[in-house]
Parts: structure tokens; sequence; C-alpha cells
């Protein structure tokens, strides 16, 4: 029987698995009728930059600050203060961001030469990207506001309404690329109006469920209380410490504007395929893990805590060492069959492939920064992650400028950058598991030995059978659109059944990855 964790986890990754799924098929419309040309590249940078910026607001720092303390008020307090630390947080978020929103509306032409110099010498290219900004930043307020909800529902562990949002934000985005968007003199403008209009579809779709949990309260702003000051307390050191990936990935944005045109675009649909399993899992299992993990903390039982942690570092060895694999194998392939129809070339596929494995490279690393950071702010430390978090940056930093530097006038620039992104966060996530491991607050369990063999064995049986199809790229490119699915199927397929027949055949039994409970170890 699913109970607990691990149906909060099913509930949370299907969920982000439909809108996952949904979204590449939103990138293969936008490939399809946009191509990976100058329009592109300007809509890609101003989704990116509001799109960083709720990241790092919303689902970053604020969630992972607002959390920890709603958890101890609705252990500790009773639901009418808890109703009102809601209604103040909300309130004052609001306020914070209509000011930023304002700013930044105003601010479009520099807030696009701060993230992608390179376009000042397009000075149409600038122009367009400007305007869209303008579009697309308020959705900053909007879904900041929709992340508030959802990090109360959290909190009471609904977690369906969240996760379902940004399915929103897929659909319209298509229905603007297919129907809006031949109505206009500009047609890249239907998508920046699509992403503000998703905005209010996804804050609309939460507010049934906070009613349903007593929870939906009118926001107003309470700058001095005392519950808002601690979160923003926290919420100042977290904004680095959860969100180095995007930091990682923006810098990636502004480098590339440098490089050979098509570069901004070949990272964005090689990084939205990373974003298929780091979704679907790393933010699904970091996001049910933090509430957990808090209540654990609130309530005084570390030894439950570091079997929480364990459980989910167990997870992510047993699913992403095939995922970070099979993306690597099978990069040429995904990306014809997703993306190489009508103005996306063999040539964009072959570039984004090799951005998609270096990317890939860095999967672990991603994930584990997502599984690791709730271990430091359930316990509302912040500090630890910001100090790992400033370490990854510098590294992404060093090696990106060195890479552009060197390879700007080359056809893998964007290849390096991806690398760069990959090692930042393989570092980040090395120190996150130090810090937690000398402090004692993570205690492995028994089995990890024999859990990497298994995992190993199981992930190269499957190498092995995916080298044969991912080989013959040619092929891909020549076959039509229906046999290149059947044969995308049945190699992740086979590749999957590869694998769990591997790690079954090993002894590796489902039972060893059952959530932990107050007296059971995994």
């Amino acid at each position: 029987m699913v109970t607990g964790l691990f149906r909060h986890l099913l509930t949370f990754g299907s969920l982000t698995f439909l809108s996952r799924i949904l979204g590449l098929g939103r990138d293969v419309i936008i490939a399809n009728v946009f191509g990976s040309g100058p329009q592109t590249d300007a809509f890609i940078v101003a989704f990116k930059i509001p799109n960083f910026m709720r990241r790092i607001t919303a689902e970053g720092a604020f969630s992972q600050a607002f959390v920890p303390v709603l958890a101890d008020y609705r252990a500790h307090r009773s639901h009418a203060e808890v109703r009102a630390l809601i209604a103040r947080t909300a309130g004052t978020l609001a306020v914070a961001l209509l000011v930023v929103v304002i700013i930044g509306i105003v601010a479009a032409p520099a807030l696009v030469t701060l993230f992608a110099p390179g376009f000042r010498d397009d000075p149409e290219r600038f122009a367009l990207t400007s305007e869209l900004l303008q579009l697309t930043f308020p959705y900053i307020l909007l879904i900041s506001m929709v992340a508030c909800a959802g990090a109360a529902l959290h909190v009471y562990n609904r977690f369906a309404s969240f996760a379902f949002a940004p399915v929103l934000l897929n659909a319209t985005l298509i229905s603007a690329a297919l129907w809006l968007s031949p109505l206009l003199s500009e047609p890249i403008v239907a998508l920046a109006i699509g992403v503000a209009v998703a905005g209010v579809l996804q804050l609309l779709l939460q507010l049934p469920f906070l009613a349903r949990e007593g929870l939906l309260v009118m926001p107003r702003p309470a700058w001095r209380d005392p519950g808002v000051r601690r979160i923003a307390r926290l919420m100042g050191p977290a904004v680095l410490g959860s969100s180095v990936m995007q930091i990682n990935l923006l810098v990636d944005t502004i480098l590339a504007s440098f490089l050979i045109a098509g570069s901004v675009s070949w990272l964005y649909f090689s990084d939205r395929l990373v974003e298929l399993p780091l979704g679907v899992f790393g933010i699904a299992l970091g996001t049910v893990l933090l509430p957990r993990l808090s209540a654990e903390h609130a309530a005084t039982t570390p030894e439950q805590f570091s079997r929480t942690l364990d459980w989910g570092l167990r997870l992510v060895l047993v699913v992403i060492a095939p995922a970070t694999a099979g993306l690597i194998v099978l990069a040429g392939p995904i990306l014809t069959t997703l993306f190489q129809y009508g103005a996306f070339s063999p040539s964009d596929v072959v570039a984004s492939a090799h951005s998609l494995a270096a990317y890939s490279l860095g999967l672990f690393g991603f994930v584990l920064v997502k599984v690791l950071t709730p271990g430091y702010f359930s316990r509302e430390d912040m500090r630890t992650p910001v100090y790992c978090a400033v370490v990854a940056v510098i590294v992404n930093l060093v090696l990106s400028i060195t890479a552009v530097w060197l390879l700007r006038e080359t056809a893998y620039g964007h290849v390096a950058l991806a690398g760069a992104t990959a090692a930042s966060a393989t570092v980040n996530s090395a120190l996150l598991f130090y810090g937690l491991r000398q402090r004692g607050v993570y205690r492995p369990e028994g089995g990890w030995r024999r859990l990497f063999v298994q995992v190993g064995i199981a992930t190269g049986a499957m190498v092995l059978v995916l080298l044969y199809p991912a080989l013959q790229l040619e092929a891909w490119l020549e076959a039509g659109v229906m046999t290149r699915i059947a044969w995308l199927f049945a190699a992740v397929g086979v590749g999957a059944a590869v694998y769990t027949g591997g790690i079954l055949a090993l002894g590796l039994r489902l039972r060893e990855l059952r959530e932990p409970t107050a007296d059971r170890t995994p």
C-alpha cells in the first residue's frame, strides 16, 4: 500500500510529469513555428529573466523560508494564527513584488543589457527582447502568489494543485503559439502575452484548494509582524542558497549571447530535457521532503530526520543513474524526435545534443541540491547552503568565462557552458552532503555499497543495449515522425526493462526503498 511520503511523491511527480510532457510539446511547437533564430532567442531571454526571479523568490528562497515557519506555527499555535501568518506574509510579499514589477517594466532595456549584453550588438533583437520582457515581467508577482498558496498547502500535505499549475502555463503557451501568433504582426509577442495570462490562471486554480483547508485569506501587508520578519530573515540568505542552478543557467544565457547565433536556443532546448527528470523527480522529492523534515525537526526527532534523508538519497541513486546515462546516450535521437521539424535543422540537433550530454553530467548534482537543501532549510539553517552556493557560483563563473574566451568563435562554446554548469552543481551538492555528514545531521544507513554495485552494473547493461540505436543518428534524421516516436518509445522501454531487470536480478527489492517510519529503517 502506498502511503505518506511516497504517495505525495507519486502525486507531485506524476502531475509534474504531465506538465513536463506538455512542456516538451510546447517546445516542439515553438521550435517548429519559430525555429532557433533571433526571435526565439529574444523570447527565451525575456521569459528566462522573470522565470529566474520567480524560481528564487517563489519556488526557491520564499518557499524554503516560509514552509518551516508555517510548519512550526501549525505544530504549536492555533489555526487562527496560521491564517493570520498566511495573510500577512502574502500581503507583504505582494506589495514588495508589485514594486519590483513596476521597476522591471520601466527598466526592461537595462535588464536586457544586464542579462543578455551580447544583444546590444543587434538593435532589432535587443528592442524585441525589451518589448517581450515588459509583457512577461508581471508573471513574477502572479506566480509568487501561486507559490505562497502552494507552500501553505504543502504544510498540510496537499500537493496536487500546485503541481498541476504549470500544466496551465504550457497549455496557454501552446495555444498562443498556434492560434494567437498568426494574428499578430510580430508573432513571437503571442508567447509573451501567453505567459501573463497563464500567471492569472495558475493563481485562480489555487483558491478553491486553499478554501477547502480553511486557508483562503485576504492578503494584508504587515512588515512588523514577528512571523513575517522571521521569514524575511530566513529568506535573505536562502536566495542564493536555493537558487544556484538558476544563477548558473542565467550565467549561461548571458555568456551565450556572445557566442554564435543559436547558442541561446541550443542551451535552452537541452536544458528543457534535463529539466524533465529534475522536475518530475528531483523537485518533487525536495518539495515533499521539506514539510516532512520541518515537522520532524519541530518534533525533535533527529534519528527519524536522518532516516528520511537517507531514504531520499537512495531514491536519487536508483532513479537518476539510469536517467543520466539515458540522456547522454540518447541525446541525438531524443532531440531529433522532439524538435527536428520545420525550422529546427539537423545541425541544431547535433549542437543541442552536445550541450544536453554536458548538462546531463550534472544531473546528479542538480537533483542532490534539491534533496539536500531541505536538510538545512527545515532546520532554519540558511547560511550553510549560501556558503556552498557561493563556491559553486565561483566555479561556474571561472569555467564559463574561460570557455567563452577560448571558444567564442567555435561551435562548442555552448557545450563548454553547459559543462561548467554541471561541474558547479556537482561541487554544490558535494559541499552540502559533506556539511550534513560533518555535523552528524545525516548518518547513512547500511547497504549503500551493495546499492552502488547493483545500480552501477544495471546502468552499464542499459547503456550497452542503447548504444546501437544511439549511433544511428542519420537514420533517425531521415525517418518520419511516427517512426521516430516508435523507435524512441522502443529504445526507452527496452532500456528501462534492462535496467529494472538488472537491479532486481542483482538482489534489490522494492521493500528496501520503502519510506522510513519512526520504528523502521529503510
